[in-house]
């Protein structure tokens, strides 16, 4: 079976998804077929000895879309047509809400005026009231709903398309109610063109106040609120891949011959020798042939403490070198590299997530005909009945005014923007309507460890002195360590005070690769490293070696501290939990939900985290595609999973997952990735965004309750069902007011939304501990020179966030600054330094 993909074009709702599923997936030598209308894209497996690529992209067209093999030169690339997609529906609701609002005031001006308690001005009441002017007033309203009607024609095109294939969708439901209202209106001009003419003035201000363009006009300009809202989805989404392709070296150094040559990374062979400098992305999996450095593989394995490597280890493509000069040998290049493999998981994982099942396409399927069929019977009975043409075809007008699916087509969409307007207030950035009712269907949280359960870097857990202080065994500490960038060392830094070792140095300071450090403290010999290293200089008391393994039990990393005669004490070094993340998954857990922590930390660390915050199922040291097979596995059994994350090697996950949620601090990729985003770095917002898309959704039922509970009732007296009995008519002025009526029933129920309270008094002790801290957070900007691609941006990020005080730091490569948040005042001298020391130039 050959497994393919390719861009479909055409598609606008998940009736148009569904359609083109069903017709490649009756081909003959069909395996499976997936269909997502977020990214526009389909995957096929399928026989190549039965069917072939102009088989299928056949199929397609033949259901009135458009195909394209995924890649293919002449095909529009994903990103371009995205975006692409979204400035033209951008462009169209411009104009269209510009011209409503003019054709509304024209069709509305006088009860908005008496509203206001004013004279409608004079030039307004010579041009289009009385009698008189009743073409002109009727005309200029058609010569401004026509504009629309064009701008958006795809919802006529395409739904009178499907509804004559027998599969109407929310095109149909839009289009039909639509081309009602305005039909409808024409012909009202006509009757007011015959009445001026014979003379009929009383007609002529009937027919005048029953045209009805306005609503032809909402009806689409509304609906195309929420396209262009996935329009935006659907860039964001092909903008991840984008931004996960950049961050690859686009050059490297090799090594031909002993002498050193700049390439393209896309021209690396197996065997090239490749040069790593410190700060350097690596750009292919290989084996270390030379030298010696500590790796940050946080990007691919999510482990926040940097990993020592020498001759003989294996490097993995997009990890960091920080501190040594290596030479490497590739192993894998090209397309089988570890980062250009989690790029391609992105993809597939973004490929196949299946869109929102839209409630209002599915009921529109037989709503629309329905509703069609009795407005012909409507006409027919009236008309074989004797009642006259006239009124005939009133009634049958009647009934698709006041079903027209305005209604129908705001209950989704007014919900939805009203969802993600309060999680915007909280903190809670969705990205678009998919999200909302996925969320609501959650059963299992996916949660990884680094950077979201954790603060993702190292802190000073524990301090057990033996002969002096603890804050004489840190300052030791950070006198040995203060010129290392090593993260370990930054934290043993960031715990000392800086008054207290600012005027002591150390003499014959030595490194001793892989097992410590060593130097002279006020004329005394220290010993700083491992247990190992230690136990070369005395035997350790047993009791201390205890100590020391029970800290390493709870996976945290374990530094004992000597002179050449006798131990000084042990620290122990770990990424702590935020204050939030306990809390938040119990309140996860109350909701009925399966917590399940991914990370591909230790085993140990792992179990002392999951420990710790109360998660009873965990994984470790597990792999960034391990971590989207596990989602999937998940969903394989029925489940519906939500993933949190914050790395690029959380990306392949939040893709693959129902509902992808990034922490706010992570990096760009995992933002871009995700379907929402969790601003304030708070787990427990979390469980914000469960209780947010549950009222959502429960107001979208409401709301097509309601307006199908309208439709039951009214309906039957726009036919004339009660004529006969009280001799009550429903007139199509009536109808159209009534349908008014049941859209701002609608609007207002969508509106109580915005009095939901996220932030519940049983979870407002736990949002006070996690902001005491950032009401104390203060921001600066700093403007540096000499940033010249991802790497220098990653770079900048990472000596800034080392600073201590520093909470946060976001670099804009292109703007050249960098926004950093700091828990303390921090002097303009300590960012110059450490930018300096890295390359570049601070300059504000």
């Amino acid at each position: 079976m050959k497994k393919e993909k390719y861009d479909i074009t055409g598609m606008s709702c998940a009736a148009c998804s569904a359609r083109v599923e069903k017709t490649v997936g009756g081909l003959s030598g069909i395996d499976n077929v997936a269909v997502n209308l977020l990214t526009n894209s389909m995957q096929v497996s399928y026989d190549e000895n039965v069917l072939s690529q102009q088989d299928i992209m056949q199929a397609v067209e033949g259901a009135g879309y458009g195909a394209a093999v995924h890649g293919d030169k002449q095909a529009l690339p994903a990103e371009k047509q995205a975006k692409d997609d979204m400035e033209s529906k951008k462009r169209k609701l411009g104009w269209s809400i510009a011209l409503l609002i003019v054709e509304m005031y024209i069709s509305m001006h006088q009860m908005i005026y008496s509203y206001l308690g004013m004279s409608v001005p004079n030039f307004i009441r010579t041009v289009f009231d009385g009698p008189e002017n009743a073409l002109a007033f009727a005309f200029t309203q058609l010569l401004l709903v026509l504009p629309i009607t064009l701008l958006n024609k795809n919802y006529y095109v395409n739904g009178f398309k499907n509804l004559i294939a027998r599969s109407p969708n929310m095109d149909s439901l839009v289009g039909v109610g639509s081309a009602a209202a305005l039909l409808y209106g024409v012909v009202n001009i006509y009757y007011i063109g015959w009445c001026l003419g014979h003379g009929a003035y009383d007609l002529v201000t009937q027919y005048s106040a029953n045209l009805y363009f306005e609503s032809a006009a909402m009806i689409v300009t509304l609906v195309s609120v929420g396209k262009y809202l996935e329009a935006k989805a659907k860039h964001s989404t092909t903008a991840a891949l984008r931004r996960l392709m950049d961050y690859a070296p686009k050059t490297v150094l090799v090594e031909y011959n002993g002498i050193e040559t700049e390439i393209q990374a896309d021209q690396l062979v197996v065997g090239d020798v490749i040069i790593a400098k410190p700060g350097t992305v690596i750009a292919a999996d290989g084996i270390i042939m030379e030298g010696k450095t500590s790796i940050d593989e946080s990007a691919i394995t999510g482990e926040s403490i940097p990993v020592d490597k020498t001759i003989g280890d294996k490097l993995v493509s997009g990890a960091v070198n920080i501190n040594g000069y290596i030479k490497y040998q590739a192993h894998q290049v090209g397309a089988a590299t570890t980062l250009n493999q989690l790029i391609a998981l992105v993809e597939d994982a973004a490929g196949s997530k299946a869109p929102m099942a839209k409630l209002a396409d599915r009921i529109a399927g037989v709503f629309v005909p329905i509703v069609m069929l009795i407005s012909l019977l409507t006409g027919a009975v009236w008309l074989l009945g004797g009642y006259g043409g006239e009124m005939a075809f009133s009634m049958a007008v009647s009934v698709l005014v006041i079903s027209c699916p305005c209604a129908l087509g705001l209950a989704t969409p007014v919900a939805i923007m009203a969802g993600i307007g309060k999680g915007a207030e909280n903190g809670l950035l969705i990205k678009s309507g998919e999200i909302l009712e996925t969320v609501s269907k959650v059963s299992t949280i996916v949660l990884d460890k680094t950077g979201t359960i954790t603060k993702g870097k190292p802190a000073v857990t524990d301090i057990i002195p033996v002969e002096i202080s603890g804050d004489e065994l840190i300052r030791r500490g950070a006198l040995l360590e203060r010129n290392s960038e090593h993260p370990i060392a930054r934290a043993i830094v960031a715990a000392a005070s800086p008054q207290e070792s600012a005027h002591s140095e150390v003499r014959g300071f030595k490194a001793v690769w892989g097992q410590g450090i060593m130097g002279q403290i006020d004329g005394e010999s220290h010993y700083f490293g491992s247990k190992e290293f230690i136990a070369k200089q005395f035997n350790i008391e047993e009791k201390y070696i205890i100590q020391g393994e029970k800290i390493a039990g709870q996976g945290k990393t374990v530094l004992y501290m000597a002179t050449e005669t006798r131990l000084l004490g042990i620290i122990g070094i770990a990424d702590t939990v935020k204050k939030s993340s306990r809390a938040a998954i119990a309140k996860l857990k109350e909701l009925g939900l399966r917590v399940v922590m991914l990370t591909g930390d230790n085993e140990k660390t792992a179990a002392a985290v999951a420990a710790n915050i109360g998660i009873d199922d965990y994984i470790a040291e597990v792999r960034p595609e391990n971590k989207a097979e596990y989602v999937k596995k998940i969903q394989i059994n029925g489940e519906k999973v939500a993933m949190v994350g914050d790395g690029i090697n959380d990306a392949p996950a939040l893709a693959m997952a129902d509902a992808g949620v990034a922490i706010g601090a992570g990096t760009d990729i995992a933002i871009e990735s995700a379907d929402a985003i969790l601003a304030r770095n708070n787990l427990l917002d979390v469980v914000g965004l469960i209780f947010l898309s549950r009222a959502v959704v429960r107001n979208i039922k409401e709301n097509l309750f309601w307006a199908f509970f309208y439709n039951i009732i009214c309906i039957p007296a726009a036919a004339g069902l009660l004529y006969p009995i009280w001799g009550v008519k429903l007139s199509p002025m009536l109808g159209a007011a009534a349908m008014s009526l049941s859209s701002v029933c609608v609007v207002l129920n969508a509106l109580r939304l915005n009095s939901l309270n996220l932030n519940h008094s049983y979870m407002e002790e736990d949002y006070n501990s996690e902001s005491k801290g950032a009401e104390a957070v203060m921001e600066k900007e700093l403007k540096i020179n000499g940033m010249m691609c991802m790497h220098c941006q990653k770079n900048v990020e990472r000596v800034l966030g080392a600073v201590d005080g520093v909470e946060a730091v976001q670099v804009n490569l292109e703007a050249g600054t960098a926004l950093v948040k700091c828990q303390k005042e921090i002097p303009m001298e300590a960012f110059k330094k450490v930018i300096a020391d890295a390359g570049y130039e601070l300059v504000q």
